[in-house]
């Protein structure tokens, strides 16, 4: 049984820095990404990285975050600088299995990890 299991996480001042990782056991995902929402709204993409490394990214997160993956660890990673209150929202990971070539569906989710920055 696949399942994705997020760490790291917490309270942070606005400007500071967060990681987030995301560890995946019983199978391996062509797409991991990281999603999130916040308090009200709703589950909003962040990023996403494929098994080749390519990346894609929110327009309100580009620059400030970077996600990477650890492929030998079947682990993903969010870096987060630069953070602001509205990123405050549970960071959900994710994975996909469904070939590059089609669109992904995201049928596996993590349980979700905190984030909260303070103004």
């Amino acid at each position: 049984q696949a399942q994705l299991v997020e760490s790291g996480g917490g309270l942070v001042q606005a400007g500071g820095s967060l990681s987030l990782s995301c560890a995946a056991s019983g199978r391996t995902f062509n797409r991991m990404g990281w999603f999130r929402q916040a308090p009200g709204k709703e589950r909003e993409f962040v990023a996403r990285i494929t098994f080749t490394a390519n990346t894609f990214y929110a327009d309100t997160v580009k620059g400030r975050f970077t996600i990477s993956r650890d492929s030998a660890k079947n682990t993903v990673y969010l870096q987060m600088n630069s953070l602001k209150p509205e990123d405050t929202a549970v960071y959900y990971c994710a994975a996909d299995a469904r070939p590059l070539f089609q669109a992904p569906t995201w049928d596996y989710w993590g349980q979700g990890t905190q984030v909260t920055v303070s103004s």
